[in-house]
Order: C-alpha cells, then structure tokens, then sequence
C-alpha cells in the first residue's frame, strides 16, 4: 500500500484530504505552514507534522494544492533534494503550464514523476469528493494515481503529456470567469430595472441560463456572504496564466481580457480574498444598486 501525503490544507486541502482519509484505508500525512490547519486536519485523523521534510522522506506520493506558481516551483525543488527517487509528484492547484513542464522535465532527469492534476468544482466539489480532475504527464503514471484521484472526484480524465491538465484548468477557469461576469452584470442590470433577484433566480433556475455557477454562487449574493469558498485572487491567477498562454499562441482573447480588468478592479478596492461571486460589486457600483 502506497503511503501518501498531502501539502495545503486550506480550503481545498482540507476537502480532499477528508475523502483521502476516508477513502484511502492508509495514513494520510499532512503539512500547513499554519498551525490551526494542522491541528484541524490532526482532528479529522490525517497525520500532521510541523517538518515538510518529514512528508517529503515518508511518502510514495505526494498531492499539493498551493497558492502561487512561485511557491509550487520551490517546493517541488524541495522535494526532489529531499524525496527518495520514483516519488510520485501530483499538483492539483492552478500553476502556469510552462511551470509544470519546466519542473518536469527536471524531475524526469532525477527520477522523479509529476503529474498535473488541476480540479475544478471548488470547496462544495472537495468536501464533496465530487471534483473534476483533468491530468497531464505520463498515462501510466496517471493510472497508477488514478485510484486516489478517484476517491477526491467524481472523475480524473488524462488530457495527455505534462502542461496538458494545466492547460485544461486555463480553459475551464476562463469560462467560469466569463460566466460569472455575465450572471453578476445580469442580476445588477435587473435589480437595476425593478425585478425582485431572488424572484428571478427561481423564474429562470432549470431554464437555459442555468449553471452550476449560478446556483452555487446567486445564493452567496442573495445573502451578501461573500466569505472565500474559491478567492478571486486564485482564480486571477488563472486568468493570467491564459494571458501568458495566449501571447505564447499569438492570439487574443477579449473576454477573458474583460474578465482581468474587472478582478483587477476588485484588487484596487481590496476585494481581491473575497469569493468570487463579490465580481458582483463591480457591476453594483456601476450601476449604482445592490443585489440582494
């Protein structure tokens, strides 16, 4: 049996690693530079250390979920000076596709394995164990990760050689971005008008505009909750990875620009650790309303 550790226990951490533990009938370790995430993951029976080197020494495969491109390039270097060689590598947050194929082409060199393995679903899809995982890198180490994939989504798709899951979640994030500006502009305009939003959520829930962003993110508005079940900094970090990709590919993508310039104006209003669905004030301002 594979021994495997889990780097991030946030939000999204936090999710899968309950479905690991529940799921995986093995110890799963643990490590959160921040000491109460530790010591809640601990409580739900993960096996926590203070030393990601312990992690790094104990695992066969290790799973990381982590906020920036910078700090997943120093930790995978960290493991591969660290780890035995053949540990396997498994990345699941949004880091930029050139990052991913630069660490594997250095980890191919010092045997280890990386695969990318990005989610979609947010905090509701990792406590859920319902994600969806879109994976690049090696297939057949993909098959041999699958099993454990599986027990944190409801699907784990191989898209093909390393950057390719990465490339997967750009594609995935810039539709919810574009999605999430057309809803939020929506509702403002018809707040604006004189519709009761509530009473428009229930009209049009189950016709064509529905959407798992939609129901997932209207009652947040409804409610003014606009507590982080998926930050808009991570997802602009996503936003800036397609930036990149595109100029890489020379072509333009206007929505997706669109979508930049208003998580870049929630930035300079100091929103920028709220959910996603505070896009929403954007258009309120605008328009001079509220959505509620």
């Amino acid at each position: 049996m594979k021994t495997i550790g889990y780097l991030g226990l946030g939000i999204m951490g936090y999710g899968m690693t309950s479905n690991l533990i529940d799921k995986s009938g093995t110890t799963v370790y643990g490590f959160d530079p921040i000491p109460a995430l530790r010591e809640r993951f601990e409580k739900r029976g993960g096996k926590a250390t203070a030393d990601a080197a312990e992690l790094y020494r104990a695992c066969d495969i290790i799973f990381m979920c982590l906020p920036t491109n910078a700090i997943v390039k120093n930790t995978i270097t960290d493991i591969m000076n660290t780890a035995r060689p053949g540990t396997i590598i498994v990345d699941m947050g949004s880091t930029s596709p050139y990052v991913i194929k630069e660490l594997h082409a250095t980890a191919q060199k010092k045997g280890f394995h990386l695969l990318d393995s990005p989610v979609s679903g947010g905090e509701t899809g990792a406590n859920g164990g319902s994600l969806v995982i879109m994976s690049g890198g090696e297939k057949e180490v993909f098959e041999e990760v699958k099993p454990y994939l599986l027990m944190m989504g409801k699907s784990a798709t191989y898209m093909g050689p390393s950057g390719c899951g990465s490339t997967a979640k750009i594609a995935n994030n810039m539709m919810v971005g574009i999605h999430l500006l057309a809803m939020d502009e929506a509702y403002a305009f018809a707040t604006k008008a004189g519709l009761d939003p509530k009473t428009l959520f229930d009209a049009i829930h189950g016709g064509f505009a529905q959407s798992a962003v939609m129901d997932l993110k209207v009652p947040k508005i409804l409610s003014r909750d606009f507590s982080a079940s998926a930050r808009i900094a991570v997802h602009l970090k996503d936003v800036n990875n397609a930036m990149e990709l595109a100029e890489h590919l020379g072509v333009e993508i206007p929505m997706t620009k669109i979508v930049k310039e208003q998580m870049d104006w929630m930035d300079a209003h100091g929103m920028i650790d709220e959910d996603q669905c505070a896009l929403v004030k954007y258009y309120e301002d605008a328009m001079n309303v509220e959505v509620k």
